[in-house]
C-alpha cells in the first residue's frame, strides 16, 4: 500500500462534498453516511460515492457497525496532509461548525437515531 502523495490529497480535496466531508470528520471524529446525508443534504449514493474515493486515498478510515458504516480520519495519514487538513479546518470553522450544528440537531432527533443505529 502506497503513501498518500499530495497529488491524491489536493484532488480528493478539491471537490466541495468532500473538502466538507474531511472537515467534518476533523470536527466530530466519526460519522455515519446517515449523518452526512442528512446534514449535507445529499443523496446516499453521492455521498457514499465521495466516502470511497476518500477511503480509497487512505485519507479515511471505516468501521462497520450491523449495517451501517463509520467513517473518520485516518490516523495513519502522513503529517503534512493532516497540518494542511488542520488549515483548512481553521479557514473554514464557522462554516463547518453551522454544519455541525445541523448534524447536531438531525443527530437528536429519535427517527434518524432509528436509522443509523
Amino acid at each position: 500500500m502506497s503513501q498518500l502523495t499530495p497529488l491524491q490529497l489536493f484532488k480528493c480535496l478539491s471537490d466541495e462534498t468532500r473538502l466538507t466531508i474531511v472537515l467534518l470528520l476533523k470536527e466530530a471524529t466519526e460519522l455515519c453516511v446517515c449523518d452526512l446525508c442528512e446534514t449535507l443534504e445529499l443523496p446516499q449514493p453521492k455521498i457514499s460515492r465521495h466516502l470511497a474515493m476518500l477511503r480509497e486515498s487512505r485519507i479515511l478510515l471505516d468501521r462497520r457497525a450491523g449495517k451501517w458504516i463509520h467513517y473518520r480520519l485516518s490516523h495513519n495519514m502522513p503529517m503534512w496532509a493532516g497540518a494542511i487538513i488542520e488549515q483548512a479546518y481553521q479557514s473554514q470553522e464557522p462554516n463547518i461548525k453551522t454544519l455541525s450544528k445541523r448534524l447536531k440537531k438531525a443527530s437528536g432527533s429519535t427517527a434518524n437515531r432509528t436509522v443509523c443505529l
